[in-house]
């Protein structure tokens, strides 16, 4: 009867830090990354609460149906779900980096550690639920495209030195 509570718990958990993070930093989204130069590619910005709602739902239900083949909190859970826990941390820092502080060098760093994250969390789940690795696989594909495009804004818009007028 309670496997229904862990099922929402495990799939509503990715969403808590995501909405956080959107919540601190909607601000900074009209004032600051809107200014920013962006590649012709970029999707619209509200592609990505659509797209973040779906890839969060998935991962979050993926780690249900791993923490549940391994029967709980047990021995064998702690790394594939300590790497999950892991991405996670990093795909929640990654706004607070990118629009909070503006540091994209350190949005960089974060995104390109949750890259190597994310693929060691689908590689170590696959021997677990076949399913749940393939329920990241749409994730692994946005964070490629995540990846390039802040590469691209690092790139293409230098970070200003503090008290340097322009």
């Amino acid at each position: 009867g309670r496997m229904w509570a862990y099922t929402v718990g495990f799939t509503v958990l990715p969403h808590v830090g995501g909405f956080l993070g959107w919540f601190i930093n909607r601000k900074e989204i009209p004032v600051w990354y809107e200014k920013l130069k962006k590649p012709s590619w970029c999707p619209p910005r509200k592609m990505f609460p659509v797209a973040w709602t779906v890839l969060y739902t998935g991962m979050g239900y993926a780690s249900y149906l791993v923490w549940n083949e391994l029967g709980g909190c047990s021995s064998k859970a702690i790394v594939p779900l300590g790497l999950y826990g892991a991405q996670l941390a990093l795909n929640w820092a990654w706004p607070p980096f990118f629009f909070g502080a503006r540091n994209l060098r350190m949005a960089l760093i974060d995104i390109l550690c949750l890259d190597a994250l994310a693929i060691g969390t689908v590689c170590s789940w696959y021997r677990i639920s076949r399913t749940a690795a393939l329920l990241l696989l749409p994730y692994l594909g946005w964070l490629a495209m995540a990846t390039c495009l802040t590469i691209r804004i690092w790139k293409d818009n230098p970070e200003q030195k503090p008290g340097k007028s322009e």
